[in-house]
């Protein structure tokens, strides 16, 4: 993809160029320059004293993309998505793969906060890095996390550096993906980051049987399990319906919305999800206006039932997020949804 032309005209790579060609600075996949030389590059802008930032980019659930459609298919999704993030810089930065999904870009006109997040939001305008990406006879919807610092604002040295974008995207992923983060000291130095790999399901799901089983009542239990889910979920609000179809919250004892048509968009499934509200507008208007009086972007319901009988849902809303629902979080939710719905067959209470 890039071209001798486009990488000479800055001075690292034009030395690299002479010293071994272009076959050695690219990746073979994508067209893009390698990570070995995208890393030098970063730091000889540094021992240079050149201002920048750098960030990763990293796919969201790309191993979807290659399960479902194939490897071929999720080759071409990175290089689709590598030549639109590589066009979007063309005249003031560069582009590299980090390795698998992941990319490095070094942008050296945007150099302060401001600029950095006026050109990550027109990223996320549908046209690079939230979008369905044609490849073959599918489109299979990408969405990306990034993580952004700034040389010399946010650090000295080229290690501070990537730590701090390291930082950043793990904050988005925690987040729900899907975003970016541009590294602000007071908010993000004292992320420690900690292994992606979670509990094992087994303590966590039995440290929910725990809190659930250890107070009488449905709400209670519901109070009982709110901090496990928290942190497992990274929420700051469950909501929930009875049979009455009044949408209600654990920890915000005030909220009592109807929403009569949460049915229709459930229909016949026991789980919805979706990190776009087109269909919940489409189907369940009511439901809608409720989740946008409270700048809700994405959500997960779960339906509470047993032996075919509905006695409500479970409904994760996260406001200003746009988060992807992992499948094992969405694998929590139904199973506290089998857990309230035995209850309310035992105890003969109901969910309000």
């Amino acid at each position: 993809m890039y071209t001798e032309e486009q990488l000479r005209k800055y001075p690292y790579f034009a030395e690299k160029i002479e010293e071994e060609g272009m076959y050695g600075i690219l990746d073979q996949l994508t067209g893009l320059v390698s990570r070995g030389h995208i890393l030098w590059f970063a730091q000889w802008l540094i021992a240079h004293e050149i201002p920048f930032s750098f960030a990763m980019v990293d796919l969201d659930n790309f191993k979807f993309v290659n399960d479902t459609y194939g490897h071929h298919i999720g080759d071409a999704v990175l290089a689709d998505v590598a030549r639109s993030l590589a066009e979007r810089v063309r005249d003031f930065g560069v582009v590299g793969r980090f390795g698998g999904d992941e990319f490095l870009m070094v942008n050296l006109r945007d150099t302060n906060y401001d600029d950095v997040k006026a050109f990550f939001t027109s990223l996320y305008d549908g046209s690079v890095l939230r979008r369905n990406v044609a490849a073959g006879d599918c489109s299979p919807f990408v969405t990306a996390t990034v993580g952004c610092a700034i040389y010399p604002v946010d650090a000295r040295n080229y290690d501070e550096l990537f730590e701090m974008i390291d930082k950043t995207l793990y904050r988005g992923k925690v987040k729900g993906r899907n975003c970016y983060i541009i590294y602000v000291k007071e908010k993000h130095r004292d992320i420690v980051i900690r292994q992606i790999a979670r509990r094992g399901m087994y303590t966590t799901y039995s440290r929910v049987i725990r809190a659930f089983e250890m107070v009488p009542g449905l709400r209670n239990r519901l109070h009982s399990v709110m901090p496990l889910l928290m942190e497992e979920l990274q929420i700051s609000e469950l909501y929930y319906t009875g049979r009455d179809r009044v949408m209600r919250a654990v920890r915000n004892s005030g909220v009592a919305v109807p929403v009569q048509d949460l049915d229709e968009l459930i229909r016949n499934e026991d789980m919805f999800s979706d990190n776009s509200l087109e269909k919940v507008k489409e189907r369940s208007p009511a439901f809608y206006a409720a989740l946008a009086e409270r700048e809700i972007e994405t959500l997960c319901v779960v339906r509470v039932s047993m032996d075919g009988e509905t006695d409500g849902y479970l409904i994760c809303a996260e406001p200003r997020n746009r988060r992807i629902w992992q499948e094992a979080e969405c694998a929590l939710l139904y199973f506290l949804a089998k857990m309230i719905a035995a209850r309310i067959r035992i105890d003969g209470e109901t969910l309000a």
